[in-house]
């Protein structure tokens, strides 16, 4: 290692100490231990800071995300944008470097990581996508889309479950341009990694097809670039490379647990800078590292120039596939809403019935559709049957088998997206979401407008039981900010819902069902804003508004026209999106819920929770208290209430009030 190359990686070590003794707050240990992973990383990557969204620069993913000073001292040394005051904000409010990295917010962050294991997650969704539009665009001479995505993980990551799911799928598939590291500190914690984690991770990996390196030391950058050397090397294995390294390395406390996750001290910092021979004033470094480093981002913007080129020549052989690329990369679609046959069925089915049709239909408008489900296709009924499949061997399918692995499952379609250029989906059972959840909060966080397909939506679901019928969840993926939640209660409000996800600004989850929903007089575009009046009262003043969703919508009808033979006059409210509905001006929403009429019940077989915003202090739920049972689904709805009768009944319960 050169001079210069050890004062930059010093200079990473210094400046993560200082800003993490600076904000009182942090995680030193890897930062110290594995600077010269990261630099040796960002020094072969194809990169241009100037240009974080070059279509064909290498991705990398920080999947132990609590070393993020590592990743903020790289991006402010490789020019990206970042300024001395931003490393010394580290963690403050409204700073760009926040406590973990924020896709969005700090330049050059390719993904939100700090739930251990998402981003290696992530990271292999970014190759499934790398080598997907690899397959669909590229042409002999033409590599339009060839670059690689890195991932930094550690202890931590290698332990979480997900981490497994998600490299079991990358192996299988062959994913030979992503390449990993794992930085192998020994320590988490509550100590040493031998009480609690003493597996093989090499062997691990290599019997999921993985190739695995193995270096004994992280300080040889020499040894470092060899093994990424031989990483690329590799075509069809993914690369795992292994580098022993000491937490904390140069301060005091190297080696131990204790500088995991708290600051060095003062005096600590000195120690560190005194050990390290490293003689500037807190957050200076030497123009020479900077110098040094832009050496290698003028590599990258030669790079984003050669592909400029390459791309105009591309459009000039193959105009209709570069302009099918740029379309892939703008998420251009047809105006869907207006496409006639989307609304369009020739017999009543359930829902999760109706969304395939509704998926086979717009495959045809949306090429850039990708997705699939973790083992329940023929369940979900989530595949598109002109598509083909991503296979090992044939990466031209767009109908993804990720395997019984719902939480890498959510992680890897996050990391598809967030690559660029496509529009994933992923399908399982509603229950299921539950292992799916942290995934889908990243979503959440980061905005993506992914699209989660769970059927089996209620103790519809019938003879598997408890264990398969989800009570709680469409109101706990309701409480989260940024989720739209979608229950729809026939064909047409499925298309709205499945034209809203594909069109909308943030993740959406649809609720679909196993057994048959009518099609309903009066659905359709009306299911865009959320909630809407899908049966009137004759009265300028409603009686009584009944509100409801997915299965429950036909039920409300029905239990209306048994209330007008007793002379009660309802509303049905059909509630498909509460979160649409939420979006609404103030007019509409009072049209469709007066405040004058206070006489509401709420119908849903779920958890009642989040109906009370609605229904208010004078209303009512029908709705889920307990777990479901195992029985014939018109068993079940008629055990918990969900009859004619009982809606019939609560309804003059209320009006008697």
């Amino acid at each position: 290692m050169n001079e210069v190359q050890q004062l930059t990686i010093n200079s990473i070590r210094v400046l993560s100490a200082e800003a993490i003794q600076k904000a009182n707050s942090g995680h030193p240990g890897m930062p110290l231990g594995a600077a010269p992973i990261g630099y040796s990383i960002f020094t072969n990557m194809v990169f241009n800071p100037k240009d974080t969204t070059f279509d064909n620069r290498d991705r990398f993913v920080l999947s132990a995300g609590h070393a993020s000073m590592l990743d903020y001292a790289l991006y402010y040394l490789f020019g990206f944008g970042l300024k001395k005051e931003d490393i010394m904000n580290f963690r403050q409010l409204g700073s760009r470097t926040a406590g973990h990295p924020e896709y969005g917010v700090c330049p050059g962050v390719d993904t939100s990581t700090g739930p251990l294991g998402q981003g290696i997650a992530n990271a292999v969704g970014m190759a499934i996508a790398e080598a997907y539009l690899a397959n669909k665009f590229n042409k002999e001479g033409f590599d339009i889309v060839d670059h690689y995505t890195y991932a930094l993980c550690g202890d931590g990551c290698m332990q979480e479950g997900i981490e497994n799911e998600a490299a079991s799928l990358a192996g299988a598939l062959k994913l030979g341009k992503l390449i990993v590291f794992y930085d192998d500190n020994d320590i988490t914690i509550e100590g040493d990694t031998n009480i609690t984690f003493t597996e093989d991770v090499g062997l691990r990996h290599q019997a999921m097809g993985w190739q695995v390196i193995k270096l004994k030391d992280a300080n040889d950058v020499n040894a470092l670039n060899r093994a990424i050397k031989k990483a690329k090397a590799e075509k069809e294995k993914p690369s795992l490379i292994i580098v022993k390294s000491e937490i904390g390395f140069g301060s005091h406390l190297q080696g131990k647990a204790s500088c995991h996750g708290a600051p060095l001290g003062e005096e600590g910092v000195a120690t560190l800078k005194k050990n390290l021979n490293y003689n500037y004033p807190p957050f200076e470094v030497d123009e020479a590292v900077f110098k040094h480093c832009k050496k290698f981002a003028n590599k990258g913007k030669r790079a984003q120039k050669a592909w400029k080129e390459t791309f105009a020549r591309y459009s000039a052989q193959y105009p209709e596939l570069a302009k099918e690329y740029i379309a892939w990369k703008k998420h251009e679609m047809p105006d869907l809403a207006n496409i006639e046959e989307l609304w369009q069925f020739e017999k009543d089915d359930a829902s999760r019935g109706y969304g395939s049709t509704v998926l086979n239909k717009l495959a045809k408008y949306v090429p850039s559709l990708i997705g699939g489900s973790a083992d329940l296709g023929p369940a979900n009924k989530s595949n598109m049957k002109a598509r083909g499949e991503f296979l090992p061997d044939d990466k031209s399918g767009s109908n993804m088998h990720f395997g019984i692995r719902e939480h890498a499952m959510s992680a890897i379609v996050n990391g598809m997206y967030l690559h660029g250029g496509l529009i994933p989906y992923c399908a399982t059972f509603a229950v299921f979401s539950d292992y799916m959840k942290n995934a889908m909060r990243m979503s959440a966080i980061m905005e993506l407008p992914v699209t989660y397909i769970l059927t089996h939506d209620s103790i519809g679901v019938g003879e598997d039981g408890p264990t398969h019928q989800p009570i709680e969840h469409l109101a706990g993926l309701r409480a989260m900010p940024n989720m739209k939640v979608f229950r729809p209660a026939d064909g047409r409000e499925t298309t709205a819902a499945y034209i809203s996800a594909l069109t909308g600004k943030e993740p959406t989850c649809l609720f679909l069902s196993r057994q048959t929903l009518p099609m309903l007089e009066g659905t359709g575009k009306d299911a865009f804003k959320g909630g809407y009046v899908l049966r009137d009262s004759a009265k300028k003043t409603p009686d009584l508004i009944i509100i409801a969703t997915g299965s429950e919508v036909n039920l409300a009808v029905k239990a209306r026209e048994a209330l007008l033979a007793d002379g009660i006059d309802a509303r049905v409210v059909s509630m498909p999106c509460m979160e649409e509905f939420e979006k609404q001006p103030k007019k509409y929403k009072e049209s469709v819920l007066p405040t004058n009429v206070r006489a509401r019940l709420a119908v849903e077989a779920g958890a009642k929770d989040c109906w009370y915003k609605y229904v208010g202090l004078d209303g009512a739920v029908i709705g889920m208290e307990t777990f479901g049972a195992s029985a014939p689904a018109g068993k079940l709805f008629e055990k918990f209430g969900f009859t004619v009768d009982n809606v019939v009944a609560k309804a003059k319960e209320l009006l008697s009030k």
